[in-house]
């Protein structure tokens, strides 16, 4: 059974629907390993010093940010944590904008909202008005300590979330050498046009994806297959299922949408600073909690 990567809220407006996000993709690489030509023996990867050689255990080792070549400045874990988000178990749903209104490009990596128990009236209110509206929201989530923007979307009978990249992870077009100009330019003529239509229009169908196949890694497959008939046998590993747990609530929805509703009538400008307000008094934490931690530290050496 499918684990969540975490079970927590989609949120929007005053509304909070319990949901587990669950993986919306599958993995089907081959996976090899490394392994000495000459015993057949597994290759193992060390963590050794670059300079002395040395193997470097894991409590030795710290994370650091090269912001110049060969120069580093070490990020402690504090650092981290006062950086990333407050809220770890919720999607939350800024804007409701139109659904063909994001670039193709930014999508990157889907994943799938299920409800918890009793939580099925709220997410089918809110997957059948973004049907009706021809709507998406926008929202951000985190995921292990990450926050990404993410699209909210129906499809079928689910609520999808797919993770987006941000501006700055994309390459413009105009940033290589790309043909500009007319098609007279490049002697494209308007009969040559025509039969390229012709073409397409004759190769047109519907997208059926199961018409499609990763046939190199079947072929991969099959000869695997093979070795392993005649080289000998295989070992097979199950992992224990475990049990989800699901989040259960009663509200009032129509109070709840009134409300929302009202609050963005009268304050609209009033969420982004509420917003604001916690990242410090996360910062100022994790402040104090190094500062604390120094003191001890300092005793115990005296």
């Amino acid at each position: 059974m499918a684990r969540p990567i975490w079970t927590g809220t989609l949120s929007f407006g005053l509304l909070n629907v319990p949901v587990s996000l669950m993986s919306g993709e599958r993995k089907v690489d081959l996976h090899f390993r490394m392994l000495d030509s000459r015993d057949r023996k597994p290759i193992r990867f060390e963590r050794v010093n670059a300079e002395t050689g040395e193997e470097v255990p894991w409590k030795d080792i710290v994370k650091a940010y090269e912001y110049d070549k060969g120069n580093y400045v070490v990020v402690e874990e504090e650092d981290i944590r006062a950086a990333a988000p407050e809220s770890h178990e919720t999607v939350e749903v800024e804007a409701f904008i139109e659904r063909d209104a994001i670039d193709p490009r930014y999508y990157e990596k889907p994943y799938v909202l299920v409800p918890g128990k009793k939580a099925e009236k709220g997410y089918v209110l809110l997957r059948r008005t973004l049907e009706s509206t021809g709507r998406i929201g926008v929202a951000r989530v985190v995921i292990r300590t990450r926050e990404y923007l993410s699209a909210v979307m129906p499809l079928g009978d689910a609520l999808v979330l797919i993770l987006l990249r941000y501006p700055q992870e994309l390459v413009e077009p105009d940033e290589y050498k790309l043909p500009t100009g007319s098609a007279a330019s490049y002697r494209i003529s308007g009969k040559e046009e025509e039969m390229a239509a012709q073409l397409v229009e004759s190769m047109s169908g519907t997208w059926k994806p199961d018409d499609y196949h990763d046939e190199f890694r079947a072929r991969l497959q099959a000869i695997i297959r093979k070795r392993i008939k005649s080289k000998g046998a295989t070992a097979r590993v199950e992992e224990p299922a475990r049990e989800e747990e699901a989040a259960t609530n009663v509200v009032d929805f129509m109070a709840l949408l009134q409300k929302s509703l009202a609050d963005k009538k009268r304050t609209p400008a009033k969420k982004s600073a509420a917003k604001k307000a916690p990242r410090k008094t996360a910062r100022k934490a994790a402040k104090a909690t190094g500062k604390r931690a120094t003191k001890k530290t300092a005793a115990r050496k005296r």
